[in-house]
């Protein structure tokens, strides 16, 4: 497939210009980094004109060095306790019915930074009490006492990205370990077997299709609840670059095959990214399909699915 076609099929995007100012006005008044920004998503004026945003805590530096992310690399500067209190203000002025809470790795606390992400979930269900709250954290190095420290604190959603294929990892996540990732999320599922846990990986980065298929199946194990697929796109010139544009149709074929094998939830199509329309999954209705299909016995088991011809 030719390299020119993804981008020239790409949807156009609604953005609300106006509203887009306005979001960006309330992280420079206080002062908080978002993923969005960070990481240069092409779905940024779309999701602020919802809004919909991902806040970004511990910093704008990341420890590690992975190839495929866009956020500054380096020595993490020191921790702003007052972070917690900022985003959660942040978030009530914007108005936000789903607050998404992530943060870059931080392999210089001990922690990894739970503790900090546990303050801020507190500080934004205290703000804003009738929003839902997600977690995108770090890998923690499947540490279960960090996990713990998140979950005490009830967020509605557990994510952890997977991020790619496991044979990728060297170049792509190198300080990061695929069955670690898998490990911190069925343990997620343990402590709070309620909480919906959420991972998502990139294609285009010369996986293959059994590949794809091998990771689907990995973190259905681990009782991984919702599942994002979409086009890895090269962000900056020192990112790893692209190997395949990805059909829209084999992003359909992955979702319909994802939902097939039990997944309560799949977003798949080139723009996806972890956050995207993550404000539509609305905790209760997942909470209450997944009751009714283990209550009716309807959870679909895997089947094997026709060529994705990637």
């Amino acid at each position: 497939m030719a390299a020119e076609f993804f981008p020239s099929k790409m949807q156009e995007k609604r953005i609300l210009t106006e509203k887009v100012h306005q979001i960006k006005a309330i992280l420079r008044e206080f002062k908080v980094h978002t993923i969005c920004e960070s990481v240069k998503c092409p779905n940024i004026g779309e999701c602020f004109s919802r809004p919909t945003v991902t806040f970004m805590i511990l910093g704008n530096v990341c420890s590690r060095k992975c190839t495929f992310c866009a956020v500054k690399k380096g020595e993490p500067k020191h921790v702003d306790f007052d972070e917690p209190q900022k985003i959660a203000k942040a978030a009530r002025m914007m108005g936000l019915k789903h607050t998404i809470i992530s943060s870059v790795c931080r392999d210089d606390l001990a922690d990894g930074g739970a503790l900090h992400f546990a303050h801020t979930v507190f500080e934004v269900k205290k703000e804003l009490p009738k929003s839902t709250i997600e977690v995108l954290v770090p890998g923690f190095r499947a540490d279960r006492k960090a996990v713990k420290t998140i979950l005490d604190l009830n967020p509605d959603i557990f994510n952890h990205n997977i991020e790619t294929m496991p044979s990728l990892y060297p170049r792509v996540r190198s300080r990061a370990n695929y069955e670690k990732s898998l490990k911190l999320i069925k343990t997620a599922k343990k402590i709070k077997p309620q909480v919906i846990t959420k991972s998502g990986f990139m294609i285009g980065l010369g996986e293959t299709e059994a590949e794809i298929l091998k990771v689907m199946r990995d973190l259905i194990a681990v009782n991984c609840d919702i599942l994002t697929i979409g086009q890895y796109v090269q962000s900056t010139r020192d990112n790893i670059q692209v190997e395949t544009f990805v059909t829209p149709e084999t992003f359909f074929k992955l979702r319909d095959h994802g939902m097939r094998m039990g997944f309560l939830h799949v977003e798949s199509a080139p723009y996806v990214r972890s956050s995207y329309n993550a404000e539509f999954f609305m905790v209760d209705q997942p909470k209450n399909e997944k009751m009714r299909k283990a209550k009716n016995g309807t959870i679909p088991t895997y089947q094997k699915a026709a060529s994705l011809r990637i």
